[in-house]
């Protein structure tokens, strides 16, 4: 019995590290937008956040509809040039550092 709990817990250590490498990332979004979206925004990332709210951010996002929204906020931004894997981590900076979070990014 000893031995298939050890095997159970060593899973559970396994699966929580892999989902955490594959998912999302609010650093890497903040990144993605200093180098992709800043200039072409022409403000910084705290305030393309703070465009919506925590739930607001959440629904574009569930709609499919987050390119659309940066296009629609930052109107020069090339959408053609913003890959579709980049949209979870502009997502989770934006929801990271909405209106409503409290909290500041650094760029």
């Amino acid at each position: 019995m000893n031995k298939l709990l050890k095997i159970a817990l060593a899973s559970a250590l396994v699966l929580g590290v892999a989902s955490t490498s594959v998912s999302a990332d609010p650093v890497k979004g903040q990144k993605l937008f200093i180098k992709k979206l800043k200039s072409s925004c022409g403000f910084n990332g705290a305030k393309f956040a703070s465009k919506h709210t925590q739930d607001e951010w959440a629904e574009i996002n569930n709609k499919g509809m987050f390119k659309e929204e940066i296009g629609k906020i930052c109107p020069d931004a090339d959408l053609s040039k913003i890959k579709d894997s980049w949209i979870k981590h502009f997502y989770d900076f934006s929801h990271e550092y909405a209106s409503d979070s409290g909290n500041v990014p650094s760029c």
